[in-house]
C-alpha cells in the first residue's frame, strides 16, 4: 500500500514547525555517538614508540645497557630498533670482561635477537592503548589494522541487516534497538581481557553503530519535507557526527588510557534512551505497511505540536493505492531485479565503496603525518564541517551528478598531487591531505541524499543499507590502505587519489534526482540515462492523473 502526493497531502503541518524541529534536532543528535565511536581506534590503537625491554634483573653496565638496542634509519633519521636488539648473552660476557662498546668491542658486529623480554614503551602521550597493553607490535603489527577492519565487519554485517529489518519492523525500532547496542557493547569492551575479547566485541559494535545511522537518517528523509530533508541530511546528521568526531580528540587528550578513554565516550549513550517519547514512527513507511490509523495518528498529533487543525480525513481513500491483501514484503533482491535498478545499484555501489576507502583511509592516517596528532585529528574533524555546508548549498542548488562528480574529483586529483611535495614541505603535505579529506567528505555528505532519492518508500531504507554494506568492504581494506604506507608512502595516496577520480566519473551515469519528488514504488523510479541531460520531469502528481484518467476511460 502506497499514498499518492504524501508531501502535498501533509502540506497542512507546515514546512517548520515544532514537530519537524523536534524530530530535525533529536534525530541529528543520535548520531553524535557515532562520530567518536567509529573513529575512536585511531587513539585507542594507535602504536607508541617502542623499543626491546632490557630486563633490569641482568647484570650489565649501564655503557652496555644504554647500547643494547641497534640503530636504524627511519624517514631519514637514526633511531633504536623498535624489533630487535643484540643478544644479551653476548653483552652480558663483554660487559663482565670490562670492555666498553663503541671503544674496545664494535656492537654493530654483535649478532641480533627479537624482543624476547617484550617492549617498553614511550609512556609521554598515552599511558596505554591496546598496542601497548598486548603488544600488537613487529610480527603482530597487523593486528592494530585487523581490529580496525573487524569494526568495520560488523559495520558490513549491520548494513546487510539493519536496512532490511527496518523496512520490515520499522525506523524507530531499529533504530532505539541499535543504538542500545551500541552503547552497551562499547560499555562491556571497557572490561576486555585479551584482544580478541576487544575484537569480538568491537564487531557488535560496528553493527549497531551504522544501523542506528541509516535508521536516523532514513526517518528523518521520510518525515521532513523536501526542503527540510537536504538540511536534514547534510547539514543535520552529517554536522553533527563532525560533533562527535571533533570531541574525540578534546576528549583523548584529558584521558590517555584506552580503557578509560572508552568508558568516557560510551556515557553519552545512556542519554538517548528518553528519545524514544519524541521520535515518531515514519508515517510513509507505516502507509506502505497498510497501516493507515497509525499514520494519521502521528500526522495529527505532529498539527496539534504545530498548532494547525487537520483535515477531518487526512488520506482520501482514492488516495491509498491498495495491493493484493496480502502485504509484499521488499528485500535485498528487489535491488537488482530489474536492468535499470540493477545499474543504478551497481554504479552506487562502487562509489560508496570508494568514498569509504578515502574517507576512513584518511582518517585512521592521523597518527602518521607530521605534528601533534591531537592537533591533527581535531583539524581532520573540523574540515568536515564546511565541507557538509558547501555539500548542503551545492544539494539546495545543482543538479546531483555535478554535486557528486566535482566533489569526487576534488578529492581524487589533490591526493594524487600530494606525491609531487618535497618531503621537506610537510605542512603543504598535510594541507593537501586535509583539502582531499575535505572534497571526499563532502561528496559522502552528497551521496546520501542521492541514494536515498532515487530508491522508493518500500526499498529506501533496504537500498541505504545495501549501498552502506557495499561501502563497508572498502572501509574494512582502508586500515590496510594506511598500513602500505609504511613499505611505501606514495602507494596509499596513488590508488585512493586515482579510484576516486575514477568513481567521480562513473557518477555521471546515474539518474538526476534534483527537484523530484520521492517515489513511493520502483515503478516511479527513474531509469538511468547516463550523461544525456533530462529534458522531462516525472511527477508523482502527474504520473497518478494519467492512471486516474486511463481508469475513466476503462
Amino acid at each position: 500500500m502506497h499514498i499518492r502526493d504524501y508531501d502535498d497531502t501533509v502540506a497542512f503541518l507546515g514546512e517548520w514547525g515544532p514537530f519537524q524541529r523536534i524530530v530535525f534536532f533529536l534525530l541529528s543528535m543520535s548520531i553524535i555517538p557515532n562520530g567518536f565511536t567509529g573513529l575512536s581506534i585511531v587513539f585507542i590503537g594507535d602504536t607508541p614508540s617502542h623499543h626491546c625491554r632490557i630486563p633490569v634483573n641482568i647484570n650489565i653496565s649501564a655503557e652496555w645497557r644504554n647500547n643494547a638496542i641497534p640503530l636504524e634509519v627511519e624517514n631519514g633519521m637514526r633511531r633504536q630498533s623498535k624489533c630487535s636488539r643484540y643478544k644479551l648473552d653476548v653483552i652480558k660476557r663483554f660487559s663482565d670482561d670490562g670492555y666498553v662498546p663503541g671503544v674496545d668491542v664494535n656492537v654493530t658486529e654483535i649478532q641480533q635477537e627479537g624482543c624476547a623480554d617484550g617492549w617498553e614503551y614511550d609512556r609521554e602521550t598515552y599511558v596505554s592503548t591496546i598496542a601497548s597493553e598486548w603488544d600488537l607490535v613487529c610480527s603482530d603489527s597487523w593486528k592494530v589494522p585487523f581490529t580496525s577492519s573487524v569494526f568495520f565487519l560488523g559495520v558490513l554485517t549491520g548494513s546487510f541487516v539493519s536496512g532490511q529489518l527496518s523496512d520490515r519492523f520499522g525506523r524507530k525500532v531499529v533504530l532505539f534497538v541499535t543504538m542500545g547496542v551500541q552503547t552497551l557493547f562499547t560499555f562491556i569492551q571497557v572490561f576486555s581481557t585479551s584482544w580478541l575479547t576487544f575484537c569480538a566485541l568491537f564487531f557488535v559494535v560496528g553493527i549497531g553503530q551504522i544501523s542506528n545511522y541509516v535508521a536516523a537518517f532514513v526517518l528523518g528523509t521520510e518525515i521532513l519535507s523536501n526542503s527540510i530533508r537536504i538540511i536534514f541530511s547534510t547539514l543535520g546528521v552529517c554536522v553533527f557526527f563532525a560533533i562527535g568526531y571533533i570531541m574525540l580528540p578534546l576528549v583523548a587528550f584529558f584521558i590517555r588510557d584506552w580503557r578509560m578513554l572508552l568508558l568516557a565516550l560510551t556515557l553519552p549513550g545512556f542519554f538517548y534512551i528518553p528519545l524514544w517519547w519524541y521520535i515518531p514512527e515514519s508515517p510513509r513507511w507505516l502507509l506502505s505497511q497498510g497501516r493507515v490509523e497509525e499514520a494519521e495518528a502521528i500526522l495529527r498529533e505532529a498539527a496539534r505540536r504545530n498548532g494547525v487543525t487537520p483535515p477531518e480525513v487526512i488520506f482520501q481513500p482514492i488516495q491509498v493505492e491498495n495491493k493484493p491483501r496480502k502485504a509484499h514484503h521488499h528485500n535485498i533482491c528487489d535491488l537488482v531485479r530489474s536492468g535499470n535498478i540493477r545499474c543504478i545499484t551497481t554504479t552506487l555501489s562502487f562509489v560508496w565503496m570508494t568514498l569509504s576507502i578515502g574517507y576512513f583511509a584518511l582518517s585512521l592516517n592521523i597518527a602518521n603525518l607530521h605534528g601533534n596528532s591531537y592537533l591533527n585529528c581535531f583539524f581532520s574533524a573540523a574540515i568536515e564541517v564546511p565541507a557538509y555546508v558547501l555539500a548542503w548549498l551545492m544539494c539546495r542548488y545543482c543538479p546531483r551528478r555535478l554535486c557528486l562528480f566535482s566533489t569526487l574529483s576534488l578529492g581524487g586529483v589533490v591526493l594524487l598531487l600530494t606525491q609531487v611535495i618535497p618531503k621537506n614541505l610537510s605542512s603543504v603535505s598535510i594541507t593537501l591531505e586535509m583539502l582531499g579529506k575535505f572534497g571526499v567528505t563532502a561528496a559522502f555528505a552528497i551521496v546520501y541524499p542521492f541514494t536515498a532519492e532515487l530508491y522508493p518508500t518500500v526499498l529506501r531504507n533496504t537500498a541505504v543499507g545495501s549501498c552502506s554494506m557495499a561501502s563497508r568492504m572498502g572501509s574494512i581494506t582502508a586500515p590496510f590502505f594506511v598500513y602500505l604506507g609504511r613499505y611505501n608512502k606514495s602507494l596509499p595516496y596513488v590508488l585512493m587519489g586515482g579510484l576516486t577520480v575514477f568513481s567521480g566519473l562513473l557518477s555521471l551515469l546515474l539518474p538526476e534526482s534534483h527537484g523530484m519528488p520521492l517515489p513511493d514504488t520502483i515503478d516511479h523510479m527513474q531509469k538511468i540515462q547516463g550523461c544525456k541531460k533530462r529534458t522531462t520531469s516525472y511527477s508523482l502528481t502527474h504520473g497518478a492523473a494519467e492512471e486516474e484518467n486511463a481508469s475513466e476511460t476503462l
